[in-house]
């Protein structure tokens, strides 16, 4: 006789077990009370080269991978992490970046200016050291200015270090960052770097600049076992080679600070940058464009308040024409004075 559908018992059904396990998911993810920090020194191909404090044996290398919970957030140079797993540092072992702490600062670029996704290039730096030659090649004022408009918009301090100092004299372009109060240091090859040292003393600082400027040369004299590799500028084009392919943190001799050098970049696009984050680092305009200028301002407009509140006395018209040709730089407007592509 057929067995009705009630009189079946758990002896005559087969539970397959399936691919995923029955306990409900959760969100709740372990803290890794136990965790050590890192500093996060170089990144290469998915493997995180991080300094772990090892007690009285100083600081010592360890090698990492992302953990899963770490989701899409990314980790590059500059960051303090947390790690667990094996921390020992001892060869073939990896451990896992489990947490990323809360960032003082993020220095960003995009593709161009119309790229909607931003890229952090390094975290946690307090000072960007724009490196520029002054001949061989030829400096691009356009890019220093959208690099400075990344160091105000990352709230870092802005230093313009000039290269090959013997190639070519300096002064017109310092004059023309003076305005700004951007801090520059003029260098010579084979030339005594005191000065840029000083600088460098104590802080966390990023070298950008477009290949063929001598930034692994400056690397290279700061940190004498850096051993960064250098390149020449093409006769033919101008430009130089990408000689460094990823961003690399180097302690200072002493234990004196840390810098960070980059790779060369022959664009810097700023799509994520909003004007008042440029205008808040000039506070004697900063206040002028809050009490005059009208709503949503951009600061080209005829209405515009900075040009009275320059004529009042209040601030200098060189430091509004230095604002404005910043943001000129932002919006992607041509510069003259720089006819090679960026």
């Amino acid at each position: 006789m057929a067995r009705r559908a009630h009189d079946y018992d758990e002896d005559d059904v087969r539970v397959r077990p399936g691919r995923r396990g029955s306990r409900p998911r959760t969100r709740r993810r372990p803290a890794h009370e136990d965790a050590c920090t890192g500093f996060v020194t170089a990144v290469d191909r998915g493997r995180y080269r991080c300094l772990v404090a090892g007690g009285t044996a100083g600081e010592r290398p360890v090698t990492a991978m992302r953990a899963r919970e770490l989701g899409r957030k990314g980790v590059v140079v500059g960051d303090r992490v947390a790690l667990v797993g094996d921390v020992s540092g001892a060869p073939d072992t990896l451990a896992r970046i489990v947490r990323v702490e809360p960032r003082t600062s993020a220095l960003r670029r995009t593709a161009d200016d119309t790229d909607p996704f931003e890229r952090i290039i390094v975290a946690n730096a307090g000072r960007l050291v724009i490196v520029t030659a002054l001949a061989d090649p030829e400096p691009r004022p356009r890019m220093i200015d959208r690099q400075l408009v990344a160091a105000y918009d990352a709230g870092m301090e802005p230093l313009l270090c000039l290269t090959k100092a013997d190639l070519a004299d300096p002064a017109g372009l310092v004059a023309a960052y003076a305005p700004l109060g951007v801090p520059a240091v003029v260098t010579r090859r084979g030339g005594d770097l005191g000065e840029l040292r000083d600088h460098l003393a104590g802080h966390t600082s990023v070298l950008v600049g477009h290949s063929g400027v001598g930034k692994s040369t400056l690397v290279n004299a700061l940190v004498p076992d850096a051993e960064r590799a250098v390149s020449h500028v093409n006769a033919v084009t101008g430009r130089g080679r990408h000689t460094s392919s990823s961003a690399l943190a180097l302690e200072l001799p002493g234990g004196d600070g840390w810098i960070i050098d980059t790779p060369g970049v022959r664009s810097f696009g700023l799509a994520h940058v909003e004007p008042e984050n440029v205008i808040n680092a000039f506070e004697d305009l900063a206040a002028g464009a809050a009490e005059r200028c009208p709503p949503h301002c951009d600061h080209f407009q005829e209405d515009c308040g900075l040009d009275g509140w320059v004529a009042e006395g209040h601030a200098s018209r060189a430091r509004l024409d230095s604002l404005r040709r910043l943001l000129a730089s932002r919006d992607g407007e041509p510069d003259t004075t720089d006819t090679r592509d960026t």
